[in-house]
């Protein structure tokens, strides 16, 4: 309600309602930034694709610096460009860099990519070095990546694996609650969805920060809620902007026009 409030003052103030919207949005992003930052660092994004570029420029130079090799598929993991994160890997395993950060992310690179034989080998690879890796990160991204391709049974199998060991993961319950979805357990997936939203309400403020938009997920009807009331709301501002009178602040003083053709009416004359 105080948003609204605040649109509608602006709304009176700009007399659009859009330019009040736009006003508001850059306000609220501002506010965030400074307090439950909720929404994405456009910073942290600019410095991620700048950092790209100077790994990018010195792949270019050297293209055997294997350790630049690496940061760049990292970032283009994070960014969902997986195959040309194989690409960047690739040279870097052939080169004999059979690590378990190597394994690991070039098992996600290929998953991503489409290749799940040869990332299901790769991470195979990297828990037989590290079977408890990033805390359970292996079986999270098996998980995943068995759900996008409809092995169902596999991502329930590798996202309760993954739960034993991280078990205040909101997004590994929302991941397996859609597993079970799947798999035609009704019950049981909205149990989990449940226990995700669950583990969100008495996570510290740190934690929520992180998982906020996977506990939407998991209760995604409040969102919509949000969204629609302020839908309503500011349809309805819009319309009382729009419709309501204008009130005249010189009312009736100035209803007539001057006589300006008999400035003195009858005593004029006289």
């Amino acid at each position: 309600m105080t948003k609204w409030f605040m649109w509608m003052g602006l709304t009176m103030l700009t007399g659009s309602p859009l330019l009040s919207l736009a006003i508001l949005a850059v306000l609220l992003f501002a506010a965030d930034r400074f307090t439950l930052q909720v929404f994405p660092s456009p910073m942290r994004a600019f410095k991620r694709w700048q950092r790209a570029g100077e790994l990018a420029g010195t792949i270019l130079t050297n293209t055997h610096d294997r350790r630049a090799r690496a940061e760049l598929a990292d970032i283009r993991v994070g960014q969902k460009r997986y195959q040309e994160a194989v690409d960047l890997l690739r040279p870097n395993l052939d080169a004999g860099d059979d690590d378990v950060d190597t394994l690991y992310l070039l098992g996600v690179a290929y998953l991503g990519a489409g290749d799940a034989p040869r990332g299901e080998l790769l991470l195979t690879e990297a828990e037989r070095l590290d079977a408890d890796y990033r805390q359970g990160a292996i079986d999270l991204e098996r998980g995943r990546f068995r759900l996008q391709r409809g092995d169902y049974k596999g991502a329930r199998e590798a996202l309760e694996r993954f739960l034993q060991v991280r078990q205040g993961s909101v997004e590994g319950r929302v991941l397996l609650s859609r597993a079970l979805d799947k798999e035609g357990l009704d019950v049981e997936a909205k149990e989990t969805r449940d226990a995700a939203w669950r583990e969100y309400a008495v996570a510290p403020r740190f934690q929520k920060r992180r998982d906020r938009w996977w506990a939407y997920r998991a209760r995604p009807s409040r969102p919509l809620t949000y969204a629609a009331v302020a839908l309503v709301l500011m349809g309805v501002g819009a319309y009382l902007t729009r419709y309501l009178p204008a009130h005249d602040t010189y009312g009736g003083y100035y209803d007539e026009p001057y006589a300006t053709d008999d400035m003195g009416g009858d005593d004029a004359e006289e």
